[in-house]
């Protein structure tokens, strides 16, 4: 049987961390899955990090199905998330529904995830009504960059109001779970005691419900920017470029093929 958003509500009241990694295709969705990944998130991050775009602005719709599709062809299994890119939410609500129907038949996604609080809640009810599972996202917005910047949200008391009230209006209409994007962590912690839904954080601190990160960075893969609350895990790029330097040396000198 495939895996419900149900399963992640019961891991919170269970107090069950819960682990989300970003893949972007076959052979990232297989690792992920191998390696005993709660959740795969099928980021717009792949924009910088696998397309080399400067931002998540410029993923379109077609690169979400396609990578999500990717991926579920290397984590059969597992519970996928797809992001809704930039603009995919904002013409009008019919062609919302119907991208974040595209996602689920042709990206093979298990669910949706939507940058956005309470504003957003009409489109979400109308998208879980339709038999699709949501994840919002809130604090820090990647699509949003060019009004929030880079900083971290909540540090105000307006603020910090609005992010428990969006988190709260987020979870009457629907969704079964909310990254929380660099938020203050005491906020964080409180957002996610007054919530029966989990919440993810990356950059939050600690008092999450789970974590997210974004796999090229835990591995060291991706040197352009690294956010400070990254702990790389290993360092892949290294490794990779010195096996790789040993091939081109190989050839080079002609001692492979032996």
């Amino acid at each position: 049987m495939p895996i419900t958003s149900r399963k992640f509500t019961e891991m919170k009241k269970n107090k069950e961390k819960i682990s989300m990694l970003t893949a972007y295709d076959y052979m990232w969705g297989n690792l992920a899955s191998e390696s005993g990944v709660d959740i795969i998130l099928v980021g717009d991050s792949l924009g910088m990090v696998v397309l080399g775009y400067d931002t998540t602005l410029e993923v379109s719709m077609e690169d979400m199905i396609s990578h999500s599709a990717a991926v579920r062809r290397g984590a059969k299994d597992s519970f996928i998330i797809a992001d809704m890119p930039f603009m995919s939410t904002s013409v009008n609500d019919d062609k919302a529904v119907e991208n974040a129907g595209l996602l689920m038949s042709k990206g093979k996604a298990s669910g949706v995830k939507i940058e956005g609080g309470a504003e957003m809640c009409p489109l979400i009810r109308r998208i879980v009504n339709a038999g699709i599972p949501v994840c919002a996202h809130i604090g820090l917005m990647p699509q949003s960059v060019n009004i929030q910047g880079y900083r971290t949200q909540g540090g105000s008391d307006f603020e910090a109001q609005k992010l428990i009230s969006d988190a709260k209006a987020l979870e009457e209409a629907g969704v079964f779970a909310i990254v929380l994007e660099k938020i203050e962590e005491n906020l964080t912690k409180q957002i996610t005691e007054s919530l029966t839904i989990p919440t993810i954080g990356i950059g939050s601190g600690k008092y999450c419900d789970g974590q997210v990160l974004v796999v090229h960075d835990i591995l060291g893969l991706f040197d352009k920017f690294v956010p400070k609350f990254v702990k790389k895990y290993a360092n892949a790029r290294e490794v990779m470029i010195s096996g790789i330097s040993d091939y081109v040396k190989e050839v080079k000198d002609g001692s492979f093929p032996e």
